[in-house]
């Protein structure tokens, strides 16, 4: 069986947690910051966690994650 070839965009962007979920970074952090709460900011600048749903196609782009 071939190698398997690992998507550099999805790899620089998700990495597993201890427990074997993917973590994801949150949206909506990067500009237009000063209209935005300071709860909000905060709760945006948290790790996520890739919904189970969405969870089969992260591990497809990566298969040694």
């Amino acid at each position: 069986m071939p190698k398997l070839k690992t998507r550099r965009a999805a790899a620089k962007r998700f990495r597993r947690s201890g427990s074997g979920k993917i973590m994801r970074r949150k949206a909506f952090h990067n500009h237009l910051l000063q209209k935005k709460g300071t709860d909000r900011k905060s709760r945006l600048s948290q790790i996520g966690l890739v919904s189970e749903q969405d969870a089969p196609n992260v591990e497809a782009m990566l298969p040694y994650l």
